[in-house]
């Protein structure tokens, strides 16, 4: 017999309701691992497209996303649904992501964050204009130059902030400060890398 529309349509919101990430923790924390590694299968990229701009070599990105989906894990029961799973990943991905920074800090040089850490924010110019290209790609390098220069601190909120998006709210519960903390963050991180560009471009004469 053919269902009608309205039962059709709570059939349907209950099974969305039941793969809803506040229904799949739940069961993880019962025991249920096919439902963790359901969020895992959902929330991996975004793990790793911040992970990737921390630490621009795949294999690091990586592990940060094997350590942060680990550590989810193991502290499922001190998740409150307070926060959205997603936000509550992100906090420990800035955690982990900030102590292998600091173990870290220097073991990549500049040109390999030239090679493989190309911000998706930044553009390369297009190929009508080669001195338009030049003037472009001068600035991105000076970009990356300078972000990576930056402390991890300042790293990390813009990041989230100018690269991911995430709103002021989002990030106070992030980074566990108030939104007026955050903004303040925010503002100081993009002085720090405006200075830290300033050098970079005195010299260049488009």
């Amino acid at each position: 017999m053919e269902l009608s529309l309205p039962l059709k349509m709570a059939n349907w919101d209950k099974s969305v309701e039941a793969d809803s990430d506040h229904a799949l923790v739940a069961k993880a924390k019962a025991g249920d691992y096919a439902a963790f590694e359901k969020l895992f299968l959902r929330h991996r990229n975004l793990v790793y497209r911040f992970a990737y701009q921390m630490t621009p070599r795949r294999d690091d990105a990586e592990d940060i996303v094997q350590e942060v989906f680990l550590r989810a894990y193991q502290n499922l029961h001190r998740y409150r649904d307070e926060a959205k799973f997603t936000t509550w990943l992100l906090r420990i991905a800035t955690n982990f992501s900030t102590d292998k920074a600091r173990m870290y800090t220097r073991r990549n040089n500049l040109e390999q964050q030239e090679a493989k850490g190309a911000l998706e924010w930044m553009t390369v110019g297009n190929t009508e204009n080669a001195e338009d290209n030049l003037d472009t790609e001068y600035k991105v390098h000076a970009l990356r130059r300078a972000l990576a220069a930056l402390p991890v601190h300042h790293r990390n909120v813009l990041v989230l902030r100018d690269l991911e998006g995430r709103e002021y709210g989002e990030l106070a519960e992030i980074l566990n400060c108030t939104v007026g903390g955050a903004k303040l963050r925010v503002l100081r991180a993009r002085r720090a890398l405006k200075e830290r560009m300033l050098p970079l471009l005195e010299g260049y004469v488009g």
